[in-house]
């Protein structure tokens, strides 16, 4: 028997690397199996999105992945990862070969499960807790529908420096172009396009944030109104590209949006940007057993928090987003 041959897949090889995925992961993913997402995520020209590790020609190990970008050494996001059974070892070397299939420096996932961080921390990854940030909207002073507002829930103050923007299209989009920013994973103009102008289902707002003429960054949003959840809306916070230094000087602008949609409350989940820089923005961070509830979960609501977690490979000057990877999409059938 040879020994595992780990690759990326090959031009027509979808459909066989998928009915294996179906067959060994515990459940059956939209991502996967409704056309939409699948042709959104993973198709790809010459080939689709997928390393496998493969031993005397059957697949004992699969990971799709989603590039941040169309540089020649793109970083990744990986989006479904499965091993057969009793090959666990090898879906973990797999794991650990893709950096160098794909080329990439910034290897993450968003939305773990919490038992599966041990894994990556064998890897010599972080795997951690996602944090989660909230401001309460001035309808909150009234009473709330959805949060269960804590001791810490008080509207924090703002700085109105700076304001947004809203970016109407992705040629207005294009004629901005790219701010500077530290982080990583690193996002290029195809990307937010695609991410946020042409995704099946849900619609964003791109908003810029310019000072004389230059640009200092993009935060994006998602609101869910009023006529989804079934009694106010709320508004997602779901990427932001700039330098921390950035988000305290729009605090006042994202409270605007807050404001003008009329929302409950604002949340983001984040990783890499130090609580109080969220603080200085005007937003709170809900903690484990705190006491307070914001919902994730809207349409219907779902009156409960929810915890995700995510791993890097390159922790330093990472952050995370709600956006990020496969996440924030619609929970559809998947057929």
């Amino acid at each position: 028997m040879s020994e595992p041959v780990f690759r990326l897949a090959r031009p027509g090889e979808g459909p066989a690397i998928t009915a294996f995925i179906n067959a060994h992961f515990d459940l059956r993913l939209p991502l996967l199996n409704r056309r939409e997402f699948y042709q959104f995520y993973y198709e790809a020209q010459p080939a689709p999105r997928f390393a496998v590790a493969e031993q005397d020609g059957q697949y004992l190990s699969a990971a799709g992945y989603l590039p941040a970008s169309l540089y020649e050494h793109p970083d990744i996001w990986v989006s479904v990862w499965v091993a057969a059974p009793g090959h666990n070892g090898v879906g973990l070397s797999l794991m650990d070969a893709l950096p160098g299939l794909v080329g990439a420096r910034v290897v993450a996932c968003n939305n773990i499960r919490a038992n599966t961080c041990v894994l990556y921390r064998f890897l010599g990854w972080q795997a951690e807790r996602l944090p989660h940030y909230y401001r309460l909207g001035l309808r909150a002073a009234v009473g709330t529908e959805l949060a269960v507002p804590g001791k810490d829930s008080a509207r924090l103050p703002v700085t109105r420096d700076l304001a947004l923007t809203r970016v109407p299209d992705a040629a207005a989009l294009e004629a901005l172009g790219l701010p500077e920013t530290p982080h990583t994973p690193h996002k290029d103009l195809w990307y937010l396009r695609r991410r946020y102008f042409e995704y099946p289902h849900f619609t964003y707002d791109v908003w810029a944030a310019c000072e004389a003429g230059r640009l200092l960054g993009y935060a994006v949003t998602r609101t869910v109104p009023a006529a989804d959840t079934g009694c106010v809306p709320v508004v997602r916070l779901v990427d932001f590209i700039g330098p921390d230094s950035l988000l305290p000087r729009i605090g006042g602008a994202l409270d605007g949006i807050l404001r003008d949609t009329g929302a409950e409350y604002m949340d983001c989940y984040n990783a890499g940007i130090a609580p109080e820089v969220w603080a200085a923005a005007g937003f709170c961070e809900r903690r484990e057993g705190d006491g307070t509830v914001i919902p994730n979960y809207l349409t219907p609501p779902l009156r409960e928090n929810t915890e995700y977690y995510y791993f890097t490979n390159q922790p330093e000057q990472f952050v995370l987003f709600k956006a990020d990877g496969d996440q924030d999409r619609p929970n559809l059938p998947c057929d």
